[in-house]
């Protein structure tokens, strides 16, 4: 019984035929949309989700439309769909302009822009939005993974390029991408140039507003539990390389803001003191000791203070920021870094600072809110009525503070819960006296306001202690897990005295620098069970490649591009004679261009060269022949005007005109063995030409000592078929062969 067949499903249309075997428009099609899908992928971090939704819907409709040969859809559903979009993008950001507002227009349009493939400049669109589209993502960040995905994302745009100016055929994408691969070597020299010496004027990317929203992790305020969140990021804060021996572990303590005003829920940096400035609390550093120089990069942050190790009793100026050391140690700058620096220092672990005797400034850091952490205070009364501290100094009472974290019950954790009630108040209380559980900043906290209210001066300090060495490349890692806050309290004839209340309830932490990191996840914990020093390794060599990209790719700045400069020979140099190197180099490339464009005009391929030296040297003989005239005619007339005797020379030139012409098959073995034989040929021609004698007697000579060229071509001379008159000229466009 025959099976009845009926009309093909859609689904049976879009059968997956083979790469090989699809038609080429929509194998370039499926190409391109591929392309377009990896150079958007990135923006899905913060585009928003109907944004990226959008666009993965209309290149997955487009690409069935190019798999089942259907039509486009009609002109007015985009319209309507890009109506719908521009509304959405204002409801998202706001506004339709700005960089995110724009980002989300842009990768709008390009998604929209596919369903309009119907010609070529309809793709060089599509190219143009792409290359446009690789730069954005630039303004969102410059690590070595993303620059990586955009060359990749480049030389793709550059193969669907290559794929539209070869309409003819069906090219395949190996050779197109290898054309675009020859594409990009031959521009990475001026883009090399062009790194290395165009101007900086702010961000090598991105808008000046940009690279302030880069972090190093710390902010100008501290509430309860804003330090554990950033421990949570084990990303790297910052890199330093001691330059020499490196400091233990337990003494690296990377100073960061001070804070020191409390409003009962948060902490922030005090304002200028309105005391007198013989009252106001002076630096008065005094380091011992030796001193350890180490090299600190720096990278874009939203705040102006530079964590340095303590104590950093100087910094350099780089371009036209200069550092400030503020009384309270504190380096800070007139304004947040916008593009990235190095600069190398020497710290000193043993350091004095702060006055030595009371000033009235000192009262700034003994102010708390009224009507907050009354049990606190109560706590604090009580143990100021101990006899044993009735009298006592500032360090006696910080030991005993210390003591009663030691041993009073507390824990130390990254997820303490939250602390107070519904407005944030009485937090002190309940960690001190309740719950006891906490990170580094519920014990600061508690600390300085449990000493001020023993009337001790005291602040709390933020930053990061502690790092991990990498042993690839020497450089010690500050991630943001070592986020840290400890205390400093002031007593008479010393100034001020670091407190660290964490080592007091987790001496690990800060001796051995354990920062203290979540539970991993399934994934990692598997990843770790199998072989976690393996893993430990691969991330090792991934942070050091990833140090090489910053120092050499984002730490380039403009100071870097000065110091070229003076090293080849400058002596002042500044932005003016950066751009008359470049054009220096331009005007040279340029010249040199021409150059070759001239010499690439000149030259022929040597089949022409040899043979017009023939038809040149048949001249001198009074066989005058137009440049272009073929071997099969110069044949015929070298017949013609000296009858038989010519027969070895037309015979010669139909056998040289099938080395040009003939079918592979027919020819004398490879290229280079053909070649060679011509090369013979036309030699022994031109020196038999030189023998002395009559014009004809030459000529007749020089017949008689041609070698034969090679073996015998299929058919006589005048069996040959005649290819067309081909231009062999010197300006001819040479042909494949």
């Amino acid at each position: 019984m025959k099976r009845m067949t009926g009309p093909t499903s859609p689904i049976a249309q879009l059968r997956w035929p083979g790469w090989r075997h699809l038609p080429r428009e929509t194998r370039d099609t499926l190409f391109l949309l591929g392309v377009i899908a990896w150079v958007i992928a990135p923006h899905a971090l913060h585009l928003p989700a109907w944004c990226v939704a959008l666009a993965l819907v209309m290149l997955l409709v487009r690409a069935t439309l190019a798999l089942g040969h259907r039509p486009m859809p009609p002109r007015w559903l985009t319209t309507l769909v890009l109506v719908g979009a521009l509304g959405a993008t204002y409801l998202s950001h706001g506004t339709l302009v700005g960089k995110d507002a724009g980002v989300t227009l842009v990768v709008v349009l390009m998604s929209l822009k596919t369903m309009e493939l119907r010609a070529r400049r309809d793709a060089f669109v599509v190219f143009f939005l792409g290359f446009f589209l690789v730069l954005t993502h630039f303004l969102y960040s410059q690590s070595l993974l993303l620059a990586a995905s955009m060359l990749v994302a480049v030389w793709a745009l550059l193969t669907a390029v290559v794929l539209a100016h070869m309409p003819v055929g069906h090219p395949s994408l190996a050779a197109a991408a290898r054309l675009a691969l020859r594409m990009c070597l031959f521009g990475a020299p001026v883009m090399f140039a062009l790194f290395v010496l165009f101007p900086r004027f702010g961000p090598l990317w991105g808008l000046p507003e940009d690279a302030t929203s880069g972090r190093t992790g710390l902010g100008n305020s501290m509430r309860m539990g804003s330090v554990a969140e950033l421990a949570l990021d084990d990303g790297v804060a910052m890199r330093v390389r001691f330059l020499g021996a490196a400091p233990p572990p337990e003494a690296l303590y990377f100073r960061g803001p001070v804070l020191a005003a409390f409003d009962g829920r948060e902490w922030r940096p005090l304002r200028e003191s309105p005391w007198e400035p013989a009252q106001r609390v002076p630096a008065a550093l005094q380091v011992q000791g030796r001193g350890w120089a180490y090299e600190l990069p720096l990278a874009p942050t939203k705040v102006a203070v530079i964590p340095t190790l303590e104590a950093t009793p100087q910094l350099p100026a780089f371009d036209e920021l200069q550092p400030r050391r503020r009384a309270d140690l504190q380096w800070v700058l007139p304004r947040p870094l916008m593009e990235r620096h190095r600069v190398e220092a020497v710290a000193y672990l043993r350091f004095r600072h702060g006055p030595r005797e009371p000033v009235l400034g000192l009262q700034d850091y003994l102010q708390l809110p009224p009507g907050y952490n009354p049990r606190t205070l109560a706590w604090a009364a009580a143990l100021r009525r101990d006899p044993r501290y009735a009298r006592a100094d500032a360090d006696t009472l910080a030991r005993a503070v210390l003591a009663h974290i030691r041993r009073g019950g507390f824990s130390y954790t990254l997820s303490p819960g939250l602390y107070g009630d519904a407005e944030g108040r009485h937090a002190i209380d309940e960690f001190w006296l309740d719950r006891k559980a906490g990170f580094c900043e519920h014990f600061a906290a508690a600390f300085v306001v449990v000493m001020r209210a023993l009337d001790v001066p005291a602040r709390i300090v933020t930053g990061y202690q502690g790092a991990e060495r990498n042993p690839l490349d020497g450089y010690y890692l500050v991630r943001h897990s070592h986020a840290h806050a400890w205390a400093e309290y002031w007593q008479r004839g010393r100034g001020w005295v670091r407190a660290d209340p964490t080592a007091a309830v987790a001496p690990d932490r800060i001796e051995h620098a354990f920062a203290l990191r979540p539970a991993p996840g399934l994934v990692q914990s598997a990843l770790q069970a199998v072989n976690a020093q393996f893993w430990l390794d691969l991330r090792h060599r991934w942070e050091a490649l990833n140090n090489a990209w910053n120092q050499w790719v984002l730490n380039y700045s403009r100071g870097r591009q000065l110091d070229l400069l003076r090293r080849i020979g400058f002596q002042a140099p500044d932005w003016r004679d950066l751009a008359l190197l470049l054009i220096g180099l331009v005007v040279a490339a340029s010249t040199a261009a021409a150059a070759w464009a001239w010499w690439d005009r000149q030259r022929q391929d040597p089949w022409v060269r040899r043979y017009q030296r023939v038809r040149r040297r048949l001249g001198r003989h009074g066989l005058q022949t137009p440049p272009h005239t073929p071997p099969r005619t110069l044949a015929a007339l070298a017949l013609e005007h000296w009858g038989e005797a010519a027969r070895p020379l037309a015979q010669a030139l139909i056998e040289l005109e099938a080395q040009r012409y003939a079918p592979s098959s027919a020819r004398l073995g490879s290229k280079k063995t053909a070649a060679s034989l011509l090369s013979r040929w036309a030699g022994a021609f031109r020196s038999a030409s030189t023998l002395a004698g009559p014009p004809e007697e030459q000529l007749l000579q020089a017949l008689a000592k041609l070698p034969p060229l090679g073996r015998p071509v299929r058919g006589s001379a005048s069996q040959c078929p005649a290819p067309a008159t081909v231009d062999d000229r010197p300006g001819a466009p040479r042909r494949s062969r």
